[in-house]
């Protein structure tokens, strides 16, 4: 991925951030962008957006964000100067409640064996 395409992930990421916390607070408290993947010619891109709460009001949530999309992209548009503003679709991030769940798992083990015995000292440290 070139630095250029970082760059304007990142920015578009933090203009979206923003914008719903600006116009939209209300409807986006439980709303958190978490990554922006923009192809390499910057015509199309995707918006990887975690939603706090269960999965019927993430579906809502979701559903609400698409229907304001045109909305978004042009604030975006006055805000960000590209030649060709890309076309955003919205992705529902399921990473951190993964994650959650992996942790869990890893308490609960560690939970029912007890916690790992200390190393020996006769062992070789790198």
């Amino acid at each position: 991925m070139s630095n250029r395409t970082l760059r304007v992930n990142e920015l578009i990421q933090r203009e979206l951030g923003d914008i719903l916390r600006k116009r939209h607070q209300a409807e986006a408290v439980a709303i958190t962008i978490n990554a922006v993947d923009i192809a390499p010619d910057l015509r199309d891109g995707r918006v990887h957006v975690a939603i706090l709460g269960d999965a019927e009001f993430a579906r809502q949530k979701l559903r609400w964000l698409r229907s304001i999309s045109r909305e978004l992209t042009h604030e975006l548009g006055r805000r960000i100067v590209l030649k060709y503003m890309p076309r955003l679709t919205y992705t529902l991030d399921t990473s951190t409640a993964r994650g959650n769940r992996v942790l869990g798992i890893l308490d609960e083990i560690d939970a029912t064996q007890g916690p790992l015995p200390p190393p020996d000292d006769d062992t070789p440290r790198s």
